[in-house]
């Protein structure tokens, strides 16, 4: 696939198996906003919502991160978190070059600092956990993207 420089909403949603509703919806929300908002036309209509590269990676981790049942709630929470604790997003958190990784067990999303510290995103993202044992049951994020089947055409 090559990149270009914004994708409008429909590419976005045919990339990511996230519905239009879906991201106007995390637009109004504050959640991931698009790089390009829309806005009226001297038409009177409106522009179509456009995203950069990144906000693409980005959508496609948090489209991941609701299939595998993380509500909304949490993933504004990690959004959030990663901003204020760690002064960074969720594209650097998830393979862009941070010093912070983004990893799960299924359940919570935890940071992991590169000098080894932890630390729970949903539960109390200052804290950092002592962490014994094997850390090997975590995974690590990413954005993957995974085209829809279309349907066949029948008359």
């Amino acid at each position: 696939m090559r990149l270009k420089k914004t994708y409008g909403s429909r590419e976005v949603a045919a990339l990511t198996g996230l519905t239009a509703r879906q991201l106007q919806r995390w637009d109004a929300d504050g959640l991931l906003p698009p790089a390009i908002r829309p806005h009226r036309t001297a038409a009177g209509g409106y522009t179509e919502r456009r995203y950069t590269p990144i906000d693409l990676f980005e959508l496609l981790v948090l489209a991941d991160l609701r299939r595998r049942g993380f509500s909304i709630h949490q993933l504004h929470a990690t959004v959030r978190a990663l901003k204020e604790q760690f002064e960074t997003r969720l594209f650097e958190a998830t393979g862009g070059g941070s010093g912070v990784q983004l990893l799960t067990d299924g359940q919570d999303l935890y940071a992991r600092t590169t000098t080894g510290e932890f630390f729970n995103l949903l539960k109390s993202p200052t804290q950092p956990l002592l962490v014994v044992g094997n850390e090997g049951l975590l995974k690590e994020l990413g954005g993957k993207i995974k085209p829809r089947r279309r349907r066949p055409f029948t008359v």
